[in-house]
């Protein structure tokens, strides 16, 4: 009885194993691969470089007399039908906007925030932990700019058997000490597929 089990073992798991479907890995910086009716990474890698590329070009983020802008993250909505997290857009726009040095991202507040921040100062009346070694009161730096958008889809039906979504990258920079919006960009992403492609 032992053997028959010990054989069947073995049976299950050559079938399963030649069942396994072939997986490869995607070049990220050459894909060729087919498109999706749905949002990859190359969509929100072209969205957020057209995005950190136009506002580095605008006069918004060059402060004068040098030096870097303090910007928080507001809210990035997704109005999409599709699950996704708008990090994954404004994850790679701080990446560029940090890197050209115009720009300091503050994770103090706003949707990017690092509660971190505000624990480190809870432990000012804890004994356990050295005073000295703790962050001072009034450390932190407001903000001078703010970016928020929305992420936006439509469904168009070409009558052909085939459909067309649209989808729209919507930002805008505000100059908290105004208010005043000082660059605003739109990013639009179409595709065209059959009726029957499910685009979330």
């Amino acid at each position: 009885m032992k053997i028959n089990i010990l054989t069947a073992s073995a049976l299950c798991l050559a079938l399963l194993g030649g069942c396994a479907s072939k997986v490869s890995k995607i070049d990220i910086n050459n894909d060729t691969g087919d498109q999706v009716i749905g949002l990859d990474y190359r969509d929100f890698h072209e969205a957020a470089s057209i995005a950190a590329q136009s506002m580095l070009r605008s006069p918004a983020l060059s402060k004068p007399g040098g030096g870097r802008y303090i910007l928080a993250i507001s809210d990035v909505k997704n109005d999409t039908m599709q699950h996704i997290d708008t990090d994954q857009l404004i994850k790679k726009i701080r990446i560029e906007l940090l890197n050209s040095g115009k720009v300091y991202v503050t994770t103090a507040i706003g949707s990017t925030e690092d509660k971190m921040n505000k624990k480190i100062r809870e432990l000012r009346e804890n004994d356990e932990f050295r005073n000295s070694s703790i962050t001072k009161k009034g450390t932190l730096i407001a903000p001078d700019m703010s970016l928020s958008g929305k992420i936006l889809q439509r469904n168009i039906n070409m009558g052909n058997g085939k459909q067309q979504v649209e989808y729209y990258f919507m930002l805008t920079l505000t100059d908290l000490n105004n208010g005043f919006a000082t660059w605003e960009g739109e990013t639009v992403i179409g595709k065209r597929a059959s009726g029957k492609a499910v685009a979330w």
